[in-house]
């Protein structure tokens, strides 16, 4: 049923993005200068099908090859093959016919708007990954907007995603959270699906699923509470409240289960593009130029073994474990992030 249900509701219920009747697959999140410039330059008619609900764009693209889960009319692939450039790649997979006609109708208008090419589209769901001949271990960058809650076998995707990564490569994408398991009789119904809804993964569920396919520390990077504002929707979920969130979860073979403190801290740069002030690795590690940051192990391996360790200094080593990070465990992770003022005194790594 889901995905008949998706390729229906996204194929032919939905004319756009004014279609929706939540807020679930809209995007409220303000982009950076290089990211609204990049918007410019991609097509309406591809803006006009639009139905994220996050900001999926990573720092540190340029040259990297990227895979979008459930790429859509290719708004985010449009906007990302800018980033990566012209060494970079980006392949979108979509399993609605309609919207993938949108994307590739203007794949050499945004060519020539780029002035090169390097997007391409395959239609394929994204639950069957590994049916479509991919190599694994070849991409840098997965992301994914608002997709993973519309599949049924959603542990598959996180596997696939998991295998098709390279060594220090990122899943980075967003999507709908409950606050509870959504009752089984709501999953059939094709309105909630088709709205982002009754598919929400529990956020304990989700990082159960994301641990057990590999990455060992999903990390939260932004979170809001979602509004329902259609009163026959919101009688349906009485009681159960979502939230849209944007994670980015690393495939590092060194990442421990919880947060370790081994006396270590990093020193940023400031030469990442967009963020030359201030780097945000996820909503409780915004590190600023030239101060030295203390740091669990985790976050050292995710700076360090990643695309992102030419940005920073690196200060200690594993020689010597002093214990846990107090405050790094089991709470629910969403109203957390440094900069909400409501969030618990508790110290984070």
């Amino acid at each position: 049923m889901n995905l008949q249900n998706s390729q229906n509701y996204y194929g032919k219920v939905l004319g756009g993005s004014s279609d929706l009747r939540t807020d679930a697959c809209c995007t409220f999140e303000m982009p950076g200068d290089a990211v609204r410039k990049a918007l410019k330059n991609v097509h309406e008619e591809v803006k006009a099908r639009y139905y994220g609900c996050g900001l999926v764009v990573p720092q540190a693209l340029e040259g990297c090859r990227v895979l979008d889960l459930g790429s859509g009319s290719g708004q985010d692939a449009y906007l990302l093959a800018q980033l990566v450039g012209p060494n970079g790649s980006v392949m979108g997979v979509d399993a609605t016919p309609e919207q993938l006609a949108v994307a590739r109708e203007y794949q050499e208008w945004h060519a020539e708007r780029f002035g090169f090419a390097n997007v391409q589209f395959v239609e394929g769901d994204i639950e069957k990954l590994g049916e479509l001949g991919l190599e694994e271990g070849s991409f840098d960058v997965i992301v994914s907007n608002c997709v993973i809650n519309l599949v049924a076998d959603k542990e598959a995707v996180f596997r696939a995603a998991h295998k098709l990564l390279k060594p220090g490569g990122e899943l980075y994408f967003s999507d709908v959270y409950a606050d509870r398991r959504v009752p089984a009789h709501l999953l059939s119904d094709p309105v909630l699906h088709g709205e982002c809804l009754s598919g929400a993964l529990y956020w304990g569920d989700f990082e159960r699923i994301a641990k057990a396919a590999g990455f060992a520390d999903p990390r939260l990077v932004t979170d809001r509470p979602m509004g329902i504002n259609d009163a026959e929707i919101a009688a349906k979920l009485d009681g159960i409240n979502f939230v849209s969130a944007t994670y980015r979860l690393f495939k590092l073979a060194g990442l421990e289960p919880q947060c370790e403190d081994y006396g270590q801290a990093v020193r940023y740069k400031g030469s990442v593009p967009g963020e030359e002030r201030m780097f945000l690795l996820d909503a409780h590690h915004a590190i600023e130029k030239g101060r030295i940051f203390p740091v669990c192990g985790n976050s050292w391996l995710m700076l360090a073994e990643t695309r992102f360790a030419e940005h920073f200094e690196f200060i200690g080593d594993f020689a010597h474990h002093y214990g846990v990070f107090p405050g790094c465990g089991t709470a629910v992770p969403f109203g957390q992030s440094d900069a909400n003022p409501t969030k618990s005194d508790a110290p984070c790594c």
